[in-house]
């Protein structure tokens, strides 16, 4: 299969890429900078892309797009002080690609979307993918919006897929900081961190699910694992590395978890804690 990544690079782009490479693919990979070399485990052509690029992309069995531009290490407030260049890179610029990939024939493409599109359902909801989306930040909407210009343009052979997904964890690659990186160093420093509690997923099970949902049904699929505290992950960084104060109180309240067993029904299977317990030492 031959494969077009945008943000290739990135946390969640990277996890895909190299589900790819084991599974012998061809991978461009779109993005602003050709990565270093050793970044991937095996060969991948760059592609010089930023968002609202509308690239040559015949040839490719899918797109799947990962990109996003927003401020460093935040998705909800993203937007920073820019709403409206936020809008116009993540929205307009998913649309033009997603119009790309129509043109040139590509029959598929994967898009990242996120559980924010559920938005403002009360805490404890179990959320299907048949439930009306109801975003409340910016970001939630933008993905939302992508997600149904993507369905729009689907049909006459070419098929828009959108993966929604929650937190995700894992390493980030060479040179780059994962997702906890500032989290376990306020941790080992002794500073004051909020209690909090949400869902999260190992890079490896998205891109399996990603695979698994290639030739599927379109429409939204939830990609969700775990129910993590910060009380218990932190207490598992303690007890791997000796710190000895305690780790916050456990966060107070419901989390609002995403239902996958849409994608379970294909044989889809996540690590659960197992596979957190696994990571970790490489996250330390």
């Amino acid at each position: 299969m031959k494969l077009a990544v945008t943000g290739g690079a990135g946390l969640v782009g990277r996890f895909i890429v190299e589900d790819a490479l084991a599974r012998g693919d061809s991978v461009s990979v779109l993005c602003h900078q050709a990565p270093a070399p050793g970044f991937f485990s095996g060969p991948v052509t760059h592609v010089p892309y930023a968002l609202g690029d509308r690239p040559a992309l015949s040839g490719f069995d899918a797109v799947i797009h990962c990109a996003f531009s927003h401020v460093p290490g935040r998705y909800r407030g993203g937007e920073g002080d820019d709403p409206n260049g936020f809008v116009c890179a993540n929205l307009d610029g998913s649309v033009a690609l997603f119009e790309a990939a129509k043109a040139d024939a590509v029959s598929r493409v994967l898009f990242l979307s996120t559980r924010a599109v559920y938005g403002a359902y009360p805490p404890g909801t179990v959320l299907h993918e048949d439930l009306e989306p109801r975003p409340d930040t910016l970001y939630g909407r933008v993905k939302w919006q992508a997600e149904q210009a993507l369905q729009a343009l689907s049909g006459n052979g070419f098929n828009g897929v959108s993966l929604r997904a929650t937190g995700i964890y894992g390493p980030a690659g060479p040179g780059r900081p994962h997702k906890w990186t500032d989290l376990f160093a306020d941790f080992r420093a002794g500073r004051p961190i909020a209690p909090r509690k949400g869902t999260e997923l190992h890079g490896r099970d998205l891109a399996a699910a990603a695979r698994l949902v290639m030739a599927a049904a379109p429409g939204p699929w939830n990609l969700s694992d775990i129910v993590l505290d910060r009380h218990d992950l932190l207490a598992m960084v303690a007890g791997l590395t000796g710190i000895d104060h305690p780790p916050p109180p456990r966060a107070t309240g419901k989390v609002s978890a995403m239902a996958t067993d849409r994608l379970r029904a294909l044989g889809w299977r996540p690590g659960g804690m197992d596979l957190l317990r696994a990571t970790l030492p490489a996250l330390i």
